[in-house]
């Protein structure tokens, strides 16, 4: 495995380290020392695995199209922006914004999200893109979505800590939502109804969950001892009304 440390290094110079790394076949790249340095990872297009070590900055995975990535560590704001596919997991915590327009791959998050998780998430044909949270998610989750699986677990939250914060689905015009346990109904936007979970649910969370339990080690039968809460939005235009007649 390739190895770069980034201890000092520009965020700028330490990309290109990490673009010449990949042009020069090197498919396995370990970053050790990452310390807030942006954009680490953005618009890369490769089959080649990624491993950082630290604490990445804003927009790390932008644009990704197709690298593996794992994070050792928490991250930031702004993660896997129009994220086209691939995977990413974050063996931490994460900032807000995550998945941000995000049309493509999976992520897995180990731990808690901040706000507006997946907002304007879409798909198109066989491109349907996956966010798994294992801790609780903050205000705005799938705001505007369009498209995708969200699944919060709440895992290793404190008693009466909600799963998720409110306006969640605000908006919400496409995808699905799946929330491990209770939400009160002051919590959920105007744009979502919660309907029961069916085969077809079950077969699709088990197939992520199995992946989120290979990253970190929880067993995926004491994740579905809870049942899970299933939010559709019930208007494909919830706001029609505002920019064209009818």
């Amino acid at each position: 495995m390739w190895e770069i440390n980034a201890q000092g290094v520009y965020y700028r110079d330490l990309n290109e380290e990490i673009c010449t790394a990949y042009r020069q076949g090197h498919n396995d790249i370990r970053v050790i020392n990452v310390n807030g340095q942006r954009y680490l990872g953005t618009g890369l297009a490769s089959q080649a695995n990624l491993i950082l070590e630290g604490t990445p900055g804003n927009d790390l995975a932008a644009y990704l199209d197709g690298t593996m990535m794992q994070i050792f560590g928490n991250v930031q704001d702004g993660v896997a922006n129009t994220m086209n596919s691939g995977e990413i997991v974050i063996h931490g915590h994460t900032g807000d914004t995550l998945g941000y327009a995000m049309r493509g791959g999976r992520i897995f998050v180990r731990d808690f999200a901040g706000y507006r998780v997946g907002i304007h998430m879409k798909e198109y044909l066989e491109k349907v893109p996956a966010i798994i949270i294992g801790g609780t998610a903050g205000d705005f989750l799938g705001e505007y979505m369009a498209g995708g699986v969200l699944i919060v677990l709440g895992l290793n939250r404190e008693p009466d800590t909600p799963i998720v914060g409110n306006y969640c689905g605000t908006g919400m015009h496409g995808g699905v939502m799946y929330l491990r346990g209770e939400v009160a109904p002051h919590q959920l936007g105007k744009e979502v109804t919660a309907v029961p979970l069916d085969d077809q649910d079950h077969s699709l969370l088990r197939q992520h969950l199995k992946q989120y339990c290979e990253h970190f080690g929880t067993p995926i039968d004491e994740i579905m001892q809870v049942p899970f809460l299933k939010l559709i939005p019930f208007n494909k235009r919830p706001y029609g009304n505002l920019y064209v007649g009818w």
